[in-house]
């Protein structure tokens, strides 16, 4: 499978003699796109070797991984199970639309609830409920998704620096896997307040070569202003990449906001992983009645 890597340019960037590539993981496919298919791909297969007929994942009510989850399930004619967490609402959002067009069966969890997934007392109460099925963590985050993960990065991807959002830490962790020892890996957190995340990240890699920003969530996940909002159209009017809300774009903006404040030195390179996510705008330009790209 080639992945596009291409390079933008801009004042600042030749300003401060820097050279920002973007590789495009995000154009693999319309829904089980950028780091999804990588996280997904061996828990999949993991199922299927293990005579699982049915998987069963959890994850919020905008969220991408149980797209994925239930599109990918679909294409190899297993069942899915998405436990949602929160309230159920009157109207499905365009993600959970999509997620049972696909086939999936959606269940809510009391948020309460929803913060103990991990207990295995909790997944054997699932077992009894909904029967033999093949878990996959939120996020797919778990030791096969991360070992996919860790083909996101290849030979080629030689560059000083390589950033990627950040939310359960299965991603970064592949990256820092499989990057050299003189790359500097910085991932740009979409949740605010994850104690757990660097311990989580710790889990999966010996490596100490990385380094997270939290001072880009603006806010917390999916939380926004005009200014985000602003810089992801000009950002798809200039390079005509589109961005989505809760991702990519937050990465995207503090990686400019840093090369504006000297963190990187002259003659560095970097690449940004662009890990998907777009359909996730559909859902924010419902909700909040916004005009993100799509």
């Amino acid at each position: 499978m080639k992945i596009k890597t291409e390079q933008i340019t801009s004042s600042l960037l030749k300003e401060n003699d820097i050279k920002l590539y973007v590789k495009r993981i995000d154009l693999i496919d319309k829904y089980i796109s950028g780091n999804k298919w990588y996280k997904l791909k061996y828990n999949i297969e993991s199922a299927i070797n293990n005579s699982k007929k049915c998987v069963l994942t959890f994850g919020g009510a905008y969220s991408n991984h149980l797209l994925a989850t239930a599109v990918i399930a679909n294409k190899y004619k297993l069942k899915s199970i998405g436990l949602v967490r929160g309230e159920k609402k009157q109207n499905l959002n365009p993600i959970l639309r999509l997620v049972q067009q696909y086939g999936m069966h959606i269940d809510y969890i009391p948020r309460s609830y929803y913060k103990m997934i991990d207990d295995k007392n909790i997944i054997n109460d699932l077992k009894n409920i909904y029967g033999n099925f093949y878990l996959i963590p939120q996020g797919g985050t778990n030791n096969l998704g991360v070992i996919g993960a860790q083909e996101i990065l290849t030979d080629l991807d030689n560059q000083n620096y390589i950033c990627v959002p950040v939310a359960t830490g299965g991603t970064i962790s592949g990256i820092i896997n499989s990057s050299n020892s003189e790359q500097k890996i910085l991932g740009f957190k979409s949740l605010k307040g994850e104690g757990d995340l660097e311990e989580n990240i710790k889990k999966y890699t010996n490596c100490n070569n990385w380094y997270l920003f939290d001072n880009y969530t603006f806010g917390g996940f999916a939380k926004y202003d005009i200014q985000l909002l602003n810089f992801i159209k000009n950002f798809d009017l200039k390079y005509s990449i589109k961005l989505d809300l809760i991702y990519t774009s937050k990465m995207m903006f503090g990686l400019f906001d840093l090369i504006k404040r000297g963190y990187f030195k002259r003659k560095s390179t970097i690449l940004a992983i662009h890990t998907g996510g777009l359909q996730g705008n559909l859902g924010m330009n419902e909700r909040f009645n916004l005009n993100l790209p799509v």
